[in-house]
């Protein structure tokens, strides 16, 4: 992910189509083991506005282009 351990970044979801959707994706590292964090902007029942995350095992891409991957 980063030269950065213990840190991260999240980026608006430009491919959201639905609401469940988080609004926010990205990566973060911790202690050297990557993860991808969700956002989602809410607001509470008095109106004050805060940011859920959420955070979850980073799965790598499948290649079937790589004969190799095994």
């Amino acid at each position: 992910m980063s030269n950065y351990d213990n840190s991260g970044a999240l980026f608006k979801n430009s491919k959201k189509e639905k609401e469940s959707q988080p609004d926010l994706t990205g990566k973060i590292t911790v202690n050297g083991v990557d993860y991808n964090l969700s956002g989602w902007n809410n607001t509470t029942k008095t109106g004050d506005k805060y940011l859920a995350i959420k955070v979850s095992e980073l799965k790598p891409k499948e290649d079937d282009t790589d004969p190799f991957n095994w």
